[in-house]
C-alpha cells in the first residue's frame, strides 16, 4: 500500500499541470500491473492530502478542475512570488487582460467576436495568451469559414485559483455603492 502511495506522489509531482483520478488509475495499472478502481485512487489521494497538511511539509495536495497537483503552501508564497517575479518580467498588457476577460466570460468565442466587443484587432493579445497557456483553442465554430473558438485553459484556472468558470466573479459581486456615480433615481 505504501508503495502505491509513493508512486501516486511521484506521478503527481512529475505532472506539470496536475493529473486526474482516471489518469492516475490508468498509469498505475500500466506501470505496476495492478487493478485499482477509481474510489481506491480517491481514498489514496485523501491519505496523501492528509499527509501533506502537516506543518513539516512546504507543499500540499490541491485539486483544480479535477486535477491533483502539489502546490507550495501559502506560508511560502512570498518567497516563491519573488522567484516568479524574476521569471515573469513581462506582464500582460491592458489589451491582453481585456481580451482574456472577454474570453473567460463569453467562452467559447471566436476572435472576430472578441474584436467586435473590444472594437480593435486582437491578434497580438490572443497570440500572447496562447503562448502563456491562459487560453486554448476549443474547436471550430459552425459558421462560414469555421473560425477557431477560444476558451480559458486549465492554466488559467490554476493561475487565478478557481476550480471552474462558474467561480469567476459576477457583475453583482463587483458593483457596490462605493463605485457608483451620482445618486440613484427615486
Amino acid at each position: 500500500m505504501k508503495d502505491i502511495l509513493l508512486n501516486i506522489e511521484a506521478i503527481i509531482f512529475a505532472s506539470e499541470e496536475g493529473v486526474n483520478a482516471n489518469d492516475l488509475k490508468q498509469v498505475l495499472k500500466d506501470a505496476l500491473a495492478i487493478d485499482i478502481n477509481k474510489q481506491e485512487v480517491l481514498d489514496l489521494l485523501k491519505k496523501i492530502e492528509e499527509k501533506y497538511d502537516d506543518e513539516e511539509h512546504i507543499f500540499s495536495l490541491k485539486v483544480f478542475n479535477k486535477h491533483y497537483q502539489f502546490l507550495t503552501k501559502e506560508k511560502y508564497h512570498e518567497v516563491v512570488n519573488q522567484l516568479q517575479a524574476h521569471k515573469d518580467k513581462k506582464k500582460l498588457s491592458q489589451a491582453a487582460l481585456e481580451t482574456l476577460s472577454i474570453i473567460a466570460y463569453r467562452q467559447p468565442i471566436t476572435k472576430l467576436e472578441v474584436e467586435q466587443i473590444r472594437g480593435v484587432n486582437c491578434d497580438y493579445s490572443i497570440q500572447r495568451l496562447l503562448e502563456k497557456n491562459l487560453i486554448e483553442i476549443a474547436g471550430k465554430a459552425e459558421t462560414i469559414g469555421k473560425p477557431l473558438l477560444y476558451a480559458t485553459s486549465g492554466q488559467f484556472m490554476q493561475h487565478f485559483g478557481i476550480k471552474s468558470v462558474k467561480d469567476l466573479p459576477q457583475l453583482k459581486d463587483i458593483i457596490t455603492e462605493d463605485n457608483s456615480i451620482g445618486k440613484a433615481a427615486k
